[in-house]
């Protein structure tokens, strides 16, 4: 059976000596493994498309549950990152993320948009990579069913707190007074940061990076984000750790 379909490379893993084994993101077919054969032969057709990072037209074919790629060819190859350790590193924590939360033969646009979205914006250095990141991590998030609830304090129901505390244990917002013992695992935000979180999770896709936020408030932002994905995916990621060494 053959399949074709738009792909994000999300992981590329050398398999004996020129294959790839490839983790891809598709808008129709989610999460698909495949392998590409000759891949890393001199002159191989499928080389540049089958690449990390890479947003590929690509047809495979399917054998008992198995896909590998037929052809492949290049739609965005985001050659900004490859210019760019720290932007590689960061959209590498990206495609970790998005195979971490993404799901196998579930249909999601919204998410393979997100991915493309983010990288663009990175490849071009068209926002801080902070915000990028934080934007990114808020919205997908949401998108894979861990949406924030940041409506206002949930102990007394104030929308606007003065000294906001964000639960990344629990998803939900306290001002300072009604913080107790179930709030758990806590990040200090500002009233903007809290602004900013509630427009990543809801604004246009194109328009996702464009808030202004900058100084304490994106450090805010930046750490609340980030330990939010971390506490709910219950895990690390090494190319977070190594983006934050070559930054």
């Amino acid at each position: 059976m053959f399949k074709t379909t738009k792909a994000l490379v999300l992981r590329e893993v050398r398999y004996k000596e020129a294959d790839r084994m490839l983790t891809l993101l598709t808008p129709d077919g989610g999460k698909i493994a495949a392998k590409a054969r000759g891949a890393l032969r001199k002159g191989s057709k499928t080389a540049a498309a089958t690449q990390l990072l890479c947003w590929s037209d690509m047809t495979l074919f399917g054998n008992q549950g198995r896909w590998s790629v037929n052809e492949a060819s290049t739609i965005e190859e985001f050659t900004g990152l490859r210019q760019d350790i720290s932007a590689l590193a960061l959209g590498s924590y990206f495609a970790e993320c998005l195979e971490a939360l993404s799901q196998e033969d579930i249909p999601d646009g919204a998410m393979v948009q997100l991915g493309l979205n983010s990288l663009y914006a990175l490849s071009n250095a068209l926002y801080e990579q902070a915000i990028i990141k934080a934007a990114f991590e808020i919205r997908l998030m949401c998108l894979s069913g861990y949406e924030p609830d940041l409506t206002g304090c949930a102990g007394c129901g104030d929308p606007n707190p003065a000294e906001p505390l964000f639960s990344v244990e629990n998803g939900v917002i306290y001002c300072g007074k009604c913080r107790g013992p179930e709030a758990g695992e806590c990040a200090v935000i500002t009233p903007r940061a809290l602004e900013a979180m509630r427009y990543f999770s809801c604004a246009e896709a194109k328009r996702l990076f464009s808030f202004p936020i900058d100084g304490g408030d994106l450090e805010g932002l930046a750490s609340a984000a980030e330990r939010y994905l971390l506490w709910q995916t219950e895990r690390r990621f090494g190319s977070l750790d190594y983006w934050k060494k070559v930054k």
